[in-house]
Order: C-alpha cells, then structure tokens, then sequence
C-alpha cells in the first residue's frame, strides 16, 4: 500500500516558489517526525526540514529563512513552501516520515529551478 502520497514539484525559474505536500495514510501512527529531504545529481541526499510532533523545526542552512515547512494534523499531511527558489535547489526532494516503529518514505518529487 502507497503510506506517503507526495505532490507540487516542477519547474520554475529562479525567485520562483513551489509548495510540496506529502499527505501521510492514517495507518501511520504516533508520528515522531515529519520532513523533507533532498537529493541532487552527484550528491548524497541531505536534510532540508524536520518538524517534531511537539513542533519543532530544523531547517538546513541552505533553505532557512526561504522555505517553510508547516503541518495539518487532521490531514496528516505535512507542506514545504518554497519561495525565492535558485538553480541550487534543483533536486528530488522525498518526504520522510518517522513513527515509533519505523522510517516511510515517499517517492520523489522533482523540483527544478532554471536560470
């Protein structure tokens, strides 16, 4: 069964912005975690948000202060607003999910950002 549901990539020019939603199946339970993380050509997939189910947020270095990642508790969907894109951040970006007894993991969206 399909648990992570991932939509809203594509393709913008730079200063654009995308908004990703990863909609996780209510079989899922007592979520720790939920976040995105990314992965460009040539490169090791990298954290880009985590946000804790207390709320708590860890943005990379990269995205602070551009993107935003907020949660719909009813929807058990999580969202990544992306504003001010740049080529930089062109990559497959994966929802990743944590509960108390294991990691879910989306398919990919790709994002590409042109210049």
């Amino acid at each position: 069964q399909v648990q992570l549901v991932e939509s809203g990539g594509g393709l913008v020019q730079a200063g654009g912005s995308l908004r990703l939603s990863c909609a996780a199946s209510r079989s899922i339970f007592s979520i720790l975690t939920m976040g995105w993380y990314r992965q460009a050509p040539g490169k090791q997939r990298e954290l880009v948000v985590v946000i804790t189910s207390g709320g708590s947020t860890n943005y990379a270095d990269s995205v602070k202060g551009r993107f935003t990642i907020s949660r719909d508790n009813a929807k058990n969907t999580v969202y990544l607003q992306m504003n001010r894109l740049k080529p930089e951040d062109t990559a497959v970006d994966y929802c990743n999910v944590k509960d108390t007894r294991m990691a879910y993991w989306g398919k990919g969206t790709q994002v590409t950002v042109s210049s």
